[in-house]
């Protein structure tokens, strides 16, 4: 039925003579046709694929496969293990305006509306526009960052766990329980020295943590953070909250 009606509307455009229009017609079904068929999405969805790696190394493996170089443009789905390894970054479209970078010696785990970072750094984001009744969740073994409409950045290494607002309001939950609401040049940091000889924070001990409640960071500090992050600058387009970002807080992203 759908094919039918496509067929029509192009032979129309056809007899018009409005052949570039007809093709961009026929280059957006196609698109849609594909992540419907193949990957089971409603019309609305985009199907999952890295937007740019501007530097490697950076990898991608799915499961039951080799790991492979991760490519500008290539398609993905859930489960799929994400790695960057210093200097490697990559930004990865979600679907329904979710996206994230990720850089440094990280790795994740693609869901359909979140990922699990299971180390290093990303900074998460919902584009601004976005209509979507699901928030982006970031999960960690320690506790999970959920955002609607919002930036946030997250850096889980063997010293410590952070999650910091670049703009917006960023829900945290923890392993334990505990919750938090951070807003925008708001930080939540815990202190991963307390370890094991094996430098992983004990599995019972992540329940028992003190977290510090939520702490303003200074402006200057947030304007050297702007002006040196690789996660935001470095890319071939600028990061889609960035506007917000310096509205926000007061703040000017260095020149591309």
């Amino acid at each position: 039925m759908i094919s039918g009606a496509v067929g029509a509307f192009l032979s129309a455009l056809d007899k018009c003579g409005l052949h570039v229009l007809r093709q961009s017609v026929r280059v957006q079904v196609a698109t849609f046709l594909l992540g419907t068929t193949l990957f089971g999405l409603p019309s609305q969805a985009a199907v999952p694929r890295i937007v740019e790696v501007p530097n490697g190394p950076a990898f991608v493996r799915f499961p039951g496969k080799t790991e492979v170089d991760a490519r500008s443009g290539q398609l993905l789905r859930s489960d799929a293990l994400l790695r960057t390894t210093k200097p490697g970054r990559m930004q990865v479209m979600l679907g329904t305006g979710r996206q994230f970078r990720m850089g440094g010696d990280a790795q994740l785990r693609l869901g359909s509306s979140s990922v699990e970072l299971l180390k290093g750094s990303i900074i998460g984001w919902i584009n601004p526009g976005t209509q979507t009744r699901h928030p982006f969740t970031i999960k960690t073994r320690l506790a999970t960052a959920s955002i609607q409409g919002t930036t946030v950045f997250i850096e889980f290494t063997d010293s410590q766990f952070k999650i910091f607002s670049w703009e917006g309001k960023v829900l945290v939950t923890t392993r334990g329980g505990q919750s938090f609401t951070l807003n925008s040049g708001q930080q939540l940091l815990l202190d991963l020295k307390r370890v094991q000889s094996d430098g992983r924070v004990q599995q019972d001990d992540s329940l028992a943590v003190s977290w510090v409640p939520p702490v303003v960071i200074a402006e200057q500090e947030v304007e050297r953070r702007l002006q040196k992050s690789r996660l935001i600058n470095g890319f071939s387009t600028p990061l889609d909250t960035l506007p917000e970002i310096q509205r926000e807080l007061g703040v000017t992203a260095p020149s591309p």
